[in-house]
């Protein structure tokens, strides 16, 4: 297995048809090496949502290649997307995305339930992910009574309880306070020094400077990759 975790080779997106067809992405070229925490930077409307959906396996590029730990994911099927998307990807979104019912241990317990098709996730690992992240005292609560940050942290943990290969963060700190955010950016720090891939999506130069390196997207082209 290379050192490369993903490798993205002249990536093209359209949207639309006929005249209203809109090209989104123009021949990205990006490697992101294991153990690497990466920002791509962007301002609104620059592509760096789509380039996103397509490193998550969220969609498929129109033309180009993407490879996930060697294998070239951009014509799967949507079951086998689907099964990388579980087991291989991490993700954590500036909504956060937890199941408001369900209590903090049971919010990461939910990518073990689709991973193995079983009702009997792990308890004993998802409280340890917890505890990894802080939240071990919440185990119990439920997203609507924790704070912004808190709930940042329960999706963090859920995005590391199949131990992913990548970890994506689509505006980690889009939704929390100044203070909060820097604590949320120094515990994806902490990941980093342990060991894990991230990249993560931001418009923000000040969140950007944290990434170990920046990419920088405009009008669907890669600008600067160091």
């Amino acid at each position: 297995m290379s050192d490369s975790v993903l490798s993205l080779r002249g990536i093209t997106k359209f949207f639309g048809e006929g005249e209203a067809r809109l090209q989104v992405l123009m021949g990205i070229d990006l490697e992101v090496r294991r153990g690497e925490f990466v920002a791509i930077m962007g301002p609104s409307g620059s592509g760096k949502s789509t380039l996103l959906n397509i490193l998550g396996c969220l969609d498929r590029p129109t033309d180009g290649e993407y490879y996930l730990e060697d294998e070239n994911v951009a014509d799967l099927s949507d079951n086998r997307l689907s099964e990388i998307r579980n087991r291989r990807i991490g993700f954590v979104f500036q909504s956060f995305n937890l199941i408001p019912q369900l209590t903090v241990l049971e919010n990461v317990e939910v990518p073990l339930h689709y991973g193995r098709g079983t009702n009997e996730p792990d308890a004993q690992r998802c409280a340890g992910v917890l505890e990894a992240v802080g939240l071990d005292h919440r185990l119990t609560h439920r997203p609507p009574q924790l704070s912004g940050g808190e709930r940042q942290r329960v999706a963090i943990a859920r995005a590391l309880v199949n131990d992913p290969v990548l970890v994506l963060a689509d505006e980690p700190t889009g939704n929390l306070d100044s203070k909060t955010g820097v604590e949320v950016l120094g515990l994806l720090e902490k990941l980093h020094a342990a060991g894990r891939t991230i990249v993560m999506i931001t418009h923000d130069p000040d969140v950007a400077r944290r990434a170990q390196r920046t990419v920088h997207i405009q009008d669907g082209r890669i600008e600067e990759a160091p």
